[in-house]
């Protein structure tokens, strides 16, 4: 038993440090992320994640650079109801890294563009942290739905170095509606949480609804 322990122990350090070794983009250029890109790809080990991973379809992300080097983001899920999500991302001391809350939730997110390439794909990796812990988030941004095997093969090592187990790499399914971004409710992040934040609320996220306000 107690050598079993010390093997756990062992992985999880591992993958934390792997983890904590993520860092943005050397030569990361914030006008170069600037407007529409396509959510193609996703991975996690969250509870919340792992049970829809499979429903799970493609969204889409408008992304604004502020004067003062900070990202505005709108955020399109085409779930029922679809989803648009605002958020203010603020600039760190280290280019390519923002973080940003959801108050009403009290989640905070650090968000590090680890790997783009402004006509093509961006690799954004999030670290997650609410009340009821951490976890780590990645996701696959692309100029268009289709994206090369090699620009998928870079998400999955990001997403194996970041400690996410590879049943939970997934790839979603193009939708009919995504370019008609989204046609029905909207709310903003003061009630739900954007990208790297949905997957930790669970049953809450029925809560987190309620609290919105809808737009025809």
């Amino acid at each position: 038993m107690a050598s079993l322990r010390a093997l756990l122990g062992v992985v999880l350090c591992s993958l934390m440090v792997s983890a904590s070794e993520i860092l943005p983009q050397a030569d990361f250029d914030l006008q170069g992320i600037a407007g529409k890109w396509y959510l193609t790809g996703t991975c996690s080990n969250s509870k919340w994640f792992v049970c829809r991973k499979a429903n799970m379809k493609s969204g889409t992300a408008v992304a604004e650079p502020t004067e003062d080097g900070s990202l505005k983001a709108t955020f399109s899920f085409l779930t029922d109801p679809c989803w648009k999500i605002e958020i203010l991302a603020s600039k760190t001391d280290v280019p390519g890294k923002f973080t940003y809350t959801i108050p009403f939730t009290g989640f905070a997110t650090e968000m590090r563009v680890v790997d783009a390439k402004p006509d093509e794909y961006s690799l954004n990796h999030y670290i997650n942290t609410g009340r009821n812990g951490t976890f780590v988030e990645n996701n696959l941004y692309g100029r268009s739905l289709d994206l090369s095997d090699e620009v998928k093969e870079k998400f999955n090592q990001l997403c194996l170095q970041s400690g996410i187990l590879p049943e939970n790499i997934v790839y979603l399914p193009k939708t009919d509606l995504i370019c008609n971004e989204c046609p029905q409710a909207t709310w903003n992040s003061s009630w739900i949480p954007a990208v790297g934040l949905q997957q930790g609320l669970g049953d809450d996220s029925e809560k987190f609804k309620q609290h919105g306000t809808s737009h025809s």
